[in-house]
């Protein structure tokens, strides 16, 4: 029993180290990002300043508070990374399904460890853009360490609420042959639905409650709500109750729908 758990353990730790090398290996494209983020952050906190130059506060929210939150999406982008559509319409095409469907190892497992492993890896290589947002911009970060700690449990659900959702979405894959449209469309309604552009509690009511029905929220917007302070510590525990529901429920839908979609693999390549 210890010695099957420490194997495990030994297998999933082999695979999240493999991530660090692929963002080595494709230093110019960091670089490259790098530069294309701090403009954006830029063009941003200048629109955002715009918005504000004729009123004290929207929805509740002063400018610093905005302009906290907007920085905060800008520096957390990679909890909302969705990869695994990517990664599967790729095996799909190279004839790599096969040989990862027959590894003596959990297939979802596997990409739940690399998920984890590029969010850790995403939020070192969002250092500078912290340090921009921080002494450029005027970021103020939390100091309470409860804070800290309800935003920590929150990024974790919301994170595994998003995987499973991008596992869903990833099943797709087994009855097309390509998938970049279905990643670019995915990529595009997560910014929008997940509070990455403006804060959601900012939306109309009958809005707010559209986003609220996709997933997308739970890894952006309710991390950074707890972190910037717009939902306060003692109504942290409501917040993870509603992530455990989406947890559970798209965990199960998960399972169901990869049962129902491995029995029509579509391998090219190989």
């Amino acid at each position: 029993m210890i010695q099957s758990t420490l194997r495990k353990i030994g297998i999933y730790a082999a695979i999240a180290a493999m991530v660090p090398k692929e963002y080595i290996t494709y230093r110019v494209w960091f670089w490259i990002g790098l530069i294309l983020r701090a403009i954006g952050m830029t063009i941003y906190v200048f629109f955002w300043r715009a918005v504000y130059a004729d009123t004290n506060t929207i929805s509740g929210l002063n400018l610093q508070q905005a302009l906290n939150y907007i920085l905060l999406a800008q520096v957390f982008s990679p909890l909302l990374d969705i990869f695994v559509v990517f990664e599967f319409g790729y095996n799909l095409r190279e004839g790599a399904m096969a040989i990862a469907l027959l590894r003596p190892v959990s297939l979802q497992g596997s990409f739940y460890t690399q998920a984890f492993a590029r969010l850790a890896i995403g939020m070192v290589s969002q250092i500078p853009m912290a340090l921009i947002a921080t002494f450029v911009f005027g970021l103020q970060w939390p100091a309470d360490p409860a804070v800290w700690a309800a935003f920590i449990i929150t990024v974790f659900l919301g994170r595994t609420v998003l995987f499973f959702f991008d596992w869903i979405l990833a099943c797709l894959t087994f009855y097309t042959t390509e998938v970049w449209g279905l990643g670019v469309l995915i990529d595009g309604i997560s910014i929008f639905f997940s509070g990455s552009l403006i804060p959601l509690v900012m939306m109309p009511g009958w809005l707010q409650v559209i986003t609220q029905s996709f997933p997308f929220a739970q890894a952006m917007y309710v991390p950074l709500s707890v972190l910037t302070g717009i939902v306060p510590v003692s109504q942290v525990p409501q917040l993870w109750l509603v992530q455990l529901i989406w947890l559970v429920g798209l965990g199960f839908l998960a399972k169901v729908v990869f049962n129902i979609a491995i029995r029509k693999v579509t391998v090219q390549g190989g």
